[in-house]
């Protein structure tokens, strides 16, 4: 028998430090490629998790994997997917991204988008692999990104 994956939920003030910590452990590997710390490791975590946008996963005390969600009046943002090293390829950030699609659904938001850096080639297969298509390129606050989108239906992929 399978075990039960580890539950995704939503996370707490106690849980700031341990998202940090998976959000640095699952991008320095990027730093050396882009040459600079990649967003998501710059982003203010206590706030986010005080706007009820951060989902995680644990286990025990862990904190394995982050899901940033960011609802708008069209959409719904996915703002980051981080799973730590030794949890990656456990079906965890597809997992999370099916888990965005489920929200977006509950919350009636037509579509999902995400932004990633042109460099996250291996990102951009696994958002494609989801259904994601590229809509567009631009330079932002200093990162070279992908924009990428999803349309919601009643699919459950």
């Amino acid at each position: 028998m399978t075990p039960d994956p580890l539950p995704i939920v939503l996370a707490g003030p106690a849980d700031a430090t341990g998202v940090q910590a998976c959000v640095d452990a699952a991008y320095t590997v990027w730093i050396p490629r882009i040459g600079r710390k990649p967003s998501p490791m710059l982003a203010d975590y206590p706030a986010l998790i005080g706007l009820e946008a951060v989902h995680i996963v644990r286990d025990g005390d862990d904190v394995t994997a982050v899901l940033v969600l960011r609802p708008a009046d069209d959409h719904l943002l996915i703002e980051n997917v981080a799973v730590r090293p030794a949890y990656q390829r456990r079906g965890l950030g597809s997992r999370l991204l099916a888990f965005a699609d489920e929200r977006a659904r509950a919350l009636g938001l037509p579509e999902l988008r995400l932004y990633t850096h042109v460099l996250m080639v291996d990102n951009q297969r696994l958002y494609r692999a989801r259904g994601f298509v590229e809509t567009g390129r631009r330079t932002e606050n200093g990162f070279a990104r992908v924009y990428m989108t999803k349309e919601i239906t009643g699919d459950r992929g």
